[in-house]
């Protein structure tokens, strides 16, 4: 079987041969494909094809994708955290460098000198540009997500002092943090002791505008924030009024708005963190994987809004189910299968929120029977999306 897929925004053609012989990209039928691999195209509004089963984003966020609307439709979509985490890491301490020393002021100033005496001038006017050392300073993560935690070990090698804020930090990436970075239970500690705050957090109702005229209260003077996260983290006129008072010493943001533009004390990037060569092919080599791994198997890893679903197909046939997570639906399920008599070999059942995903493994090579198998769950108004994957032959 060829599985179609359609991509976005110039996927690396290296990381999509990852999905093999078995799909074809972007051919005759990426018009109604049975998966998407995007990057920043926004999707809010747009009407997905009957046929689509998943969207894999090549990187973190998924704020441009409308979760909701997917999941109703049954297409489970996937990200492809820590692969551009390096990238985004080293961004971030660059900027941390950068806004210490003043760097970018510093050269846009001496690139206006003109003169044989050039280096008189820059000898006289290179005092407003001696800045600070970061060994010694105080270092805020918010967020230490596979981004966060690096920036936390490394700042802790530069010879910063480290806290780290994350009330959900998994415990895999606990164990990968450094002893030395402190962890704080309130983000008011954070706001009030660091001399450097940077966030690594998704965008949601509860994180919209965290950096607002009360937590910019609790801040030292001269506080540089660094944005790589989402821009809306920041309310920019209470960030503006900070700036205004000497609280904020610096903002630094890979998220450009005109209103941030030709400011003093802001620095914008144009959204380059997590574009390195080496970001861009590891988010396309995982969204690959992602992808042929679940078109094949219909195994689950790192979706953000099914549960991760992990089993070996050693049956004819496998079928899986998104169903509406309600009462019973286990029960009927396997009433359904019995009543054709086939016999279930493994069946897998979890749910996130008000969805669920079932893989259901059939000791069955019919193929006549599995379609009206299927042809009974699709009949249930609570299943949204059937599924039929082949398996092992006989």
């Amino acid at each position: 079987m060829v599985f179609s897929v359609r991509t976005f925004n110039n996927i690396n053609q290296i990381g999509l041969k990852e999905l093999g012989n078995q799909f074809q990209i972007d051919g005759d039928q990426a018009a109604n494909p049975d998966a998407f691999i995007i990057r920043s195209e926004n999707l809010h509004g747009v009407a997905f094809p009957e046929n689509l089963k998943a969207i894999a984003r090549a990187g973190a966020g998924t704020n441009n994708i409308p979760i909701e609307e997917a999941t109703a439709q049954g297409i489970v979509v996937f990200n492809t955290p820590g692969a551009n985490a390096n990238a985004v890491k080293e961004a971030v301490l660059a900027s941390i460098l950068l806004s210490a020393r003043d760097y970018i002021s510093a050269s846009a100033w001496t690139n206006t000198l003109s003169g044989d005496d050039v280096p008189k001038q820059i000898e006289a006017g290179k005092k407003a540009f001696a800045g600070t050392e970061i060994t010694g300073k105080t270092l805020g993560v918010i967020g230490l997500g596979a981004i966060g935690a690096r920036i936390a070990n490394d700042a802790r090698r530069l010879g910063m002092n480290v806290l780290g804020y994350d009330p959900y930090v998994s415990i895999e990436t606990a164990w990968s943090i450094s002893s030395h970075v402190k962890r704080v239970a309130d983000l008011k500690e954070i706001f009030a002791q660091s001399d450097y705050i940077t966030v690594h957090v998704p965008l949601t109702e509860q994180t919209r505008d965290l950096f607002n005229a009360q937590a910019f209260a609790m801040m030292k003077k001269g506080t540089t924030i660094i944005n790589f996260a989402r821009g809306e983290l920041v309310n920019h006129q209470d960030l503006f009024d900070a700036i205004a008072t000497g609280v904020v010493g610096h903002y630094v943001t890979d998220f450009g708005t005109e209103d941030l533009l030709n400011k003093p004390h802001i620095t914008v990037f144009p959204h380059v963190g997590g574009s390195t060569e080496e970001a861009e092919l590891n988010c396309a080599i995982a969204a690959g994987q992602t992808i042929r791994r679940f078109m094949e198997t219909g195994e689950i890893t790192n979706s953000v809004n099914f549960p991760n679903m992990h089993q070996a197909l050693s049956t004819p046939f496998r079928i899986t189910l998104i169903n509406k997570n309600v009462p019973n639906m286990v029960a009927k399920i396997s009433t359904a299968v019995s009543s054709l008599n086939i016999n279930i070999d493994n069946i897998l059942n979890r749910s996130k929120g008000d969805y669920a995903y079932t893989m259901l493994d059939l000791d069955e090579a019919d193929m006549e029977k599995i379609k009206a198998l299927a042809e009974q769950f699709e009949s249930d108004e609570n299943i949204v999306k059937v599924r039929i994957i082949e398996g092992r032959k006989n």
